[in-house]
């Protein structure tokens, strides 16, 4: 109402127009001199301001993937103070959302004559150190060009990928570069018992694969076939995968897209991205912390 008596108050008059209204007219000269001079504002009108404006820096950051959830948590981590609902508001004022996962389609093909080791996991996917626990899994991506697969291998104790490969083929050599990733940025001691866990694929199966494993002295372990909740964390990263960047964007090129769209969300997701089951931190920063208290407790020691 207040901007329809700033478009016609010069014809009409304010006085006339207010009461036609049932405004009072001293309403309107509060809103006109609030306009003029934004100090004369609300404390809490001034302050959501404030608010939006470390709203829209946060969640542009997260490449619009943050809900209200998460941006509450960000802002909170950089020591800006607010309430939840809040933010919830200020949102939705703001026509600001996070993303929304869908479905998954099953991509798992078993063979049921394949040897297949047994399942040392069963659903328990909390572990107390790095390098405890591995979960492997893939996903599709439909380019201009054809399907591209990509695989991921993340290590449970703080949701961190510490390999990935994207490829045109869904082979057992496409998972095992994920793996040969992993190994050698993480360097396991064969001495840990790491355990590998995933689910009955041929391509996590094959010879070459279960060998490398062999001489990695990682431990095999196997869920379900097409059983989510078997291999439930990497079912969780490929979903988050979906959402955060495949399904943001209407349709995919080639294959590089999708490796450099991957390499930045992985780097991301590492170093950035909030989990809420590890403390509202990001992967890496859960790690550097296990390592910073084991250090203290050796130099206690």
């Amino acid at each position: 109402m207040m901007a329809f008596i700033d478009v016609h108050r010069e014809d009409l008059g304010i006085e006339p127009i207010c009461r036609e209204l049932a405004i009072a007219p001293s309403s309107y000269h509060e809103h006109a001199a609030r306009s003029a001079d934004p100090g004369r504002r609300p404390a809490r009108a001034q302050r959501d301001d404030e608010i939006r404006e470390q709203i829209k820096r946060v969640h542009e950051a997260s490449f619009g993937l943050y809900g209200a959830r998460k941006v509450w948590h960000q802002m909170r981590r950089e020591g800006i103070m607010v309430a939840k609902c809040t933010v919830e508001r200020l949102m939705r004022a703001m026509g600001l959302a996070g993303v929304r996962r869908g479905k998954k389609t099953i991509t798992t093909i078993s063979n049921p004559k394949a040897p297949c080791p047994l399942d040392k996991v069963n659903r328990a996917f909390r572990v107390s150190r790095p390098n405890a626990l591995w979960v492997v899994d893939f996903t599709y991506v439909h380019t201009w060009a054809g399907f591209v697969y990509v695989a991921f291998v993340i290590d449970a104790f703080a949701r961190r990928i510490v390999g990935w490969k994207v490829s045109t083929s869904a082979t057992a050599s496409f998972v095992l570069d994920a793996l040969e990733q992993a190994i050698h940025a993480r360097r396991p001691d064969p001495d840990d018992g790491l355990i590998h866990h995933s689910d009955r694929g041929v391509q996590y199966l094959a010879m070459n694969y279960t060998q490398r494993l062999a001489e990695a002295k990682l431990v095999p372990s196997v869920g379900s076939v097409g059983d989510s909740y078997d291999n439930a964390l990497a079912e969780t990263i490929n979903g988050l995968y979906k959402a955060e960047v495949i399904w943001r964007q209407r349709s995919w090129p080639s294959v590089s897209a999708v490796e450099m769209a991957t390499l930045r969300w992985v780097d991301w997701y590492n170093n950035h991205r909030l989990f809420g089951p590890i403390g509202h931190i990001p992967p890496a920063e859960a790690e550097d912390n296990y390592y910073a208290a084991l250090e203290n407790l050796d130099m206690a020691a």
